[in-house]
């Protein structure tokens, strides 16, 4: 408790150093990392000098996450300013997935925007790339959190009294529906309106079923002419609950196949040469982007994609590559090497 209060009180005295007690602006997502931030900039600088801005993506934006955003900023005092940003997302998104890229643009770069030359704060930390690759203060942001990992932010929140509501998408790292389409958005009425009504739903669902879920999120992939939903939910649930989210799911008109990922999986990525020609990247892609966004094991066939308008990659198709060990309910997924550490190989 010590450690966690002098912590604290760093924070509150480099936040008040740094702005040098100045107006600011906060990126606010509503997630843990922005609301903690928020209200550490709020007890350094006082509430007159602090405001949130929220960039809000539309149908792209899930509903337990506005509601959180207007509860959060008025528990905390926050001055709250919502600022469009679907249309920049869509072009940003228009040739492959880039969620780095999508943050710096479309995100940071419209609150940066809305800011007007005050310093932006944002929740950087050492949970995310940006944390560990970006710099604390730099271009008009500083990221106060930057040194922290989510278990001392979390215990932080805790200590403030800070309570965030889950939207049950991801326990670890929730984000935009945008995130699930694993390829370009080249058509948002087609391809955005999938992942988007797809996530909804399946929030929905698991919401009126009271079902706790670690992790649930449909992906979208498939060549640009065919939407396939590939269902990610941990722990996974019982067959009757598995049935009807199957069943509901069909009322997607964008979704034209459904499938329950229950065991290993391979994923076949097209990416561009940059991407594919880079073995850091595409490790960071399959083990720090995709793979803890999925409830089971997956593997990376790569191959160079000729579309030169691929700016990134795209998930082109997929396959089932293993059988899952029996298991209780409440313990999947079990861990990857249970699954591919076994003396007898993955049938594939």
């Amino acid at each position: 408790m010590s450690q966690i209060k002098e912590n604290i009180k760093i924070l509150l005295e480099e936040i008040g150093e740094v702005s040098k007690e100045e107006e600011v602006v906060v990126a606010f997502s509503g997630g843990l990392d922005s609301t903690v931030v928020s209200a550490l900039a709020v007890r350094a600088l006082g509430k007159e000098k602090v405001e949130a801005i929220n960039v809000n993506f539309g149908e792209y934006t899930y509903n337990k996450s506005l509601k959180n955003i207007q509860e959060l900023s008025k528990d905390l005092d926050l001055k709250l300013k919502i600022v469009p940003g679907k249309e920049e997302q869509e072009r940003v998104l228009k040739k492959g997935p880039a969620c780095n890229r999508c943050t710096r643009i479309a995100k940071l770069g419209r609150v940066k925007k809305e800011a007007k030359g005050r310093l932006v704060l944002t929740g950087s930390n050492q949970s995310d790339t940006w944390g560990k690759k970006g710099l604390k203060i730099c271009d008009g942001f500083y990221a106060p959190l930057l040194e922290f990992n989510k278990e001392a932010i979390r215990e932080i929140a805790d200590y403030l009294g800070i309570k965030i509501l889950s939207l049950g998408e991801n326990k670890f790292r929730e984000g935009c529906k945008l995130k699930h389409l694993l390829k370009p958005l080249a058509t948002p009425c087609y391809h955005g309106r999938a992942v988007a009504e797809a996530n909804e739903l399946l929030l929905s669902i698991l919401g009126q079923a009271k079902y706790d879920s670690r992790l649930a999120n449909v992906k979208v992939v498939g060549p640009l002419n065919k939407n396939l939903g590939l269902v990610n939910i941990s722990p996974l649930p019982e067959e009757k609950l598995r049935k009807k989210i199957i069943q509901k799911l069909k009322e997607v008109e964008t979704l034209e196949e459904i499938i329950f990922l229950d065991r290993p999986t391979k994923l076949i990525i097209k990416a561009n040469k940059g991407q594919f020609d880079n073995q850091y990247s595409r490790y960071w892609l399959e083990k720090g982007r995709l793979q803890p966004d999925f409830s089971v094991p997956i593997k990376v066939d790569w191959l160079l994609t000729t579309n030169k308008s691929l700016a990134t990659f795209q998930v082109i198709d997929y396959q089932i590559i293993g059988q899952i060990p029996h298991l209780p309910v409440n313990s999947y997924p079990p861990p990857v090497s249970t699954l591919l550490g076994t003396s007898k190989p993955l049938e594939e």
